[in-house]
């Protein structure tokens, strides 16, 4: 799992977080009503339980939807580059999710079926004053069907495997907690912050470019370094050539080399010096 993964799955929560509020707002002042006996600090105790039930069944399905993913997915993605071309197709379709297409709507609809089933148990957790309610309660909250939660487990899919799945979804649930435990107050304003400044659209237009970056880049790269090793290649075997030619050369020169000097050994001898030698120590016995 990379960190940049990690970091879009955190900042799709956060910057997905109103869309958040609007589909468990009613369920976030149905909890807070229930709580109204309580203490200010159990209250908060009781907060910070249902929120990490939430976020503990956001890694729960994350680590089916991991699990999925390596066993359903993993006999198309050995030994090729479909994991990494799949991925980039999810961060895309995600990133379009965010910018208001309505892909997930009939998912959205068909959750809600599950959700109306679980309304007797929703029932029974109901009044939030002990910890374990709020932590069932948490549990619960987290099969709300909601398009951007199903957008996060595709992306949970195609991760390396199961824990991979399952601190990614913990990741996108932990960017939706500000939103969901701000006072009144501050959930405007940074309604407000996120709206005027489309943060939202940003992320989704933020995460597209960077799926159609890890489909198109390692392909572009690919490429690229192959163009350069043929490139290479020619060069070498130019190399190689002229490297044979003057090896050729040498071996050429040091055998016209030693034909000359075999030559020169197999020379006759020219003996008239010494003939002169001789005739001359006659001509001296004579005179005596």
């Amino acid at each position: 799992m990379t960190t940049a993964l990690l970091v879009a799955a955190l900042l799709m929560g956060f910057f997905g977080s109103p869309h958040c509020l609007g589909m468990c707002g009613g369920l976030v002042a149905a909890f807070g009503l229930s709580m109204k006996d309580v203490s200010p600090a159990k209250r908060r105790g009781l907060i910070a339980t249902y929120h990490l039930g939430r976020l503990l069944s956001y890694a729960s399905l994350g680590l089916v939807a991991g699990l999925i993913g390596t066993t359903v997915l993993a006999p198309v993605m050995v030994g090729n580059n479909i994991p990494r071309i799949l991925l980039g197709l999810v961060l895309v379709f995600v990133g379009m999710t965010m910018l208001g297409a309505p892909f997930l709507t009939k998912l959205e609809r068909l959750g809600m079926r599950f959700w109306q089933a679980l309304a007797p148990l929703r029932k029974k957790v109901f009044p939030l004053t002990t910890f374990p309610r709020a932590l069932t309660a948490g549990l619960l909250w987290g099969f709300l069907p909601c398009g951007l939660v199903y957008g996060a487990l595709l992306i949970a899919v195609v991760g390396h495997d199961p824990l991979t799945g399952a601190v990614l979804m913990f990741a996108f649930g932990l960017g939706t907690v500000p939103m969901l435990v701000a006072t009144h107050g501050t959930v405007n304003w940074l309604r407000n912050q996120i709206g005027r400044l489309r943060l939202r659209q940003m992320n989704g237009a933020i995460m597209m470019l960077s799926g159609l970056a890890v489909i198109i880049v390692p392909i572009a790269m690919t490429s690229l370094h192959g163009g350069h090793s043929g490139h290479g290649g020619d060069m070498q075997m130019d190399h190689s050539s002229h490297s044979a030619m003057m090896s050729e050369d040498d071996t050429s020169t040091s055998h016209d080399m030693s034909q000359m000097n075999h030559e020169m050994n197999n020379m006759p001898v020219d003996h008239s010096m010494h003939n002169m030698g001789d005739n001359n120590d006659a001509a001296a016995e004579q005179a005596k």
